[in-house]
């Protein structure tokens, strides 16, 4: 099979989708008056920066060189192009309220993203060399913690009712 992308550049990818739910998530906090769901949502927020983070120090290790870009903003405008699909789109500030009424929700949409994720890295580890996987694995692996994570919550709430 070709390898048409680096290892960097699928953490590249990642790293905008991550990104993307860590202002999901902040702005689920900002919705909730409840303290409960005010910091459940700003710890998975924190979460995903913290994720973010770990993914840039991923990206760093691999001393691939950076992806030479046809023109400015090449590499962010296609990364942009794969995290803007449906499940993201309604999410955005402007569809956010007629999507995410409840706290789960919320949840609900955390683990699609969660999810996303997972079947992104997947994917596209494919499409990479062998021996790079190693990367890819770690990703996968963070974002089924989080996927546990909001599965346990999810049942932990839908049982008070």
């Amino acid at each position: 099979m070709v390898n048409v992308f680096s290892t960097g550049e699928v953490v590249d990818i990642g790293i905008e989708k991550e990104k993307a739910r860590m202002k999901f998530y902040d702005q689920v906090a900002s919705q909730f008056d409840e303290p409960e769901m005010k910091d459940l949502f700003t710890k998975l927020r924190d979460w995903e920066n913290a994720h973010i983070r770990k993914f840039q120090s991923i990206r760093e290790a691999l001393k691939e060189p950076k992806v030479v870009e046809s023109y400015p903003g090449e590499m962010d405008a296609y990364g942009q192009a794969l995290v803007d699909d449906k499940l993201y789109t309604e999410v955005k500030p402007e569809a956010f309220s007629q999507y995410v009424k409840t706290p789960l929700d919320a949840i609900n949409y955390g683990i699609q993203f969660e999810k996303d994720a997972i079947f992104f890295f997947q994917e596209l580890s494919h499409f990479i060399k062998t021996a790079q996987n190693d990367a890819i694995l770690q990703l996968i692996g963070e974002e089924r913690q989080h996927i546990v994570y909001l599965i346990k919550l999810k049942r932990k709430m839908t049982e008070k009712k």
